[in-house]
């Protein structure tokens, strides 16, 4: 009931998000004027507050005005290391992502919180969510695969304290923190049942740690 009280709440936030920039978050970032800003002030969603979403959308502005897909952030000239998919290096990926999205000028300081980086010690685990669904494809519509610059045999199994708890009863994981090494190290294990797809496994961890309390 808690977790379904979360999500509930989530839902609700973005939805009311959505509505303050007129179901059309992407033109809202892109085209917006001074003034479209104001009715965003005042919005809280637990630590996410104003600030944090007035960075962000400054942020999207600035990218979208130059680039036509978020892809790029990740992968580009600093991290791309060779034509082939199967050779990028996701961590170097997220560690500059991190610094370029927070490359604007006047970045707040509390927002620096909101976005992990593998170099802050952080699992990612929303980021290497996001990477999942965009890179992977499982023809169902949870994953889109619609970024071809990485193969999903690169990608790092999104994990939090439910993933983790369930990995090691089954014997998928050792490591007791919650971390980008306990994420790697559980990847690597995915990775002797299914070399190319190792993140797909994830569904499964995750049902098994929230949903059935395994």
């Amino acid at each position: 009931i808690f977790a379904w009280g979360i999500r509930k709440t989530i839902i609700n936030k973005s939805l009311t998000l959505m509505q303050l920039m007129d179901n059309a978050p992407h033109d809202f970032c892109v085209n917006h004027e001074e003034q479209d800003l104001k009715k965003l002030l005042g919005f809280c969603h637990r630590t996410f507050n104003d600030t944090d979403l007035l960075y962000f959308i400054s942020f999207f502005k600035f990218h979208y005005t130059n680039h036509s897909s978020l892809e790029t952030a990740f992968f580009n000239d600093k991290t791309i290391s060779s034509a082939n998919p199967a050779d990028q290096n996701i961590e170097s990926a997220l560690n500059c992502f991190y610094d370029y999205f927070f490359s604007l000028e006047d970045v707040p300081n509390r927002t620096l919180k909101h976005i992990a980086a593998p170099k802050k010690n952080s699992a990612c685990k929303r980021l290497n969510m996001y990477l999942r669904w965009m890179v992977r494809d499982d023809h169902n519509g949870v994953d889109f695969g619609i970024w071809k610059t990485v193969s999903p045999s690169n990608l790092i199994c999104p994990i939090d304290v439910h993933v983790a708890r369930v990995a090691r009863k089954f014997g998928l994981l050792t490591r007791n923190q919650v971390d980008l090494l306990a994420a790697e190290e559980l990847t690597n294990t995915l990775r002797k049942f299914d070399k190319n797809d190792p993140a797909k496994y994830d569904f499964a961890l995750f049902s098994l740690g929230v949903l059935e309390r395994f």
